[in-house]
């Protein structure tokens, strides 16, 4: 499947290609209060339709994930980093993608706070 997304005000948009067969729930210390609904897909499989610097980029911890946000409506429509084999990965917030039933999507809880 084919999905667009965006923030709020546009600034960042993007488009992804895969199967959204589930979404990821996290309670580390970010995402718990960003309330973001997280999908995996290879980096490539993301392709930003705006330019990358419209992005500002927070990390913290280990700073190996770069999430990244809209620097005017705030809002948090993807991640980036590697998994554990070393390719590059984005984290999807699946709240920021158009035309999605969300009450259709399985959640998996994540404890990142223990990590």
């Amino acid at each position: 499947m084919h999905y667009k997304g965006s923030c709020h005000c546009g600034r960042i948009a993007f488009s992804v290609d895969g199967e959204l067969d589930g979404a990821l729930a996290c309670n580390c210390s970010i995402c718990q209060r960003k309330g973001s609904l997280l999908w995996f897909v290879p980096r490539e499989a993301m392709q930003l339709q705006t330019p990358d610097e419209d992005a500002a980029t927070y990390t913290f911890n280990k700073h190996v994930i770069r999430h990244r946000f809209c620097p005017v409506c705030g809002i948090h429509p993807f991640g980036e980093g590697a998994d554990p084999q070393g390719r590059q990965i984005a984290a999807i917030n699946i709240r920021c993608l158009d035309d999605v039933d969300l009450a259709a999507v399985p959640v998996n809880t994540f404890d990142g706070r223990s990590v």
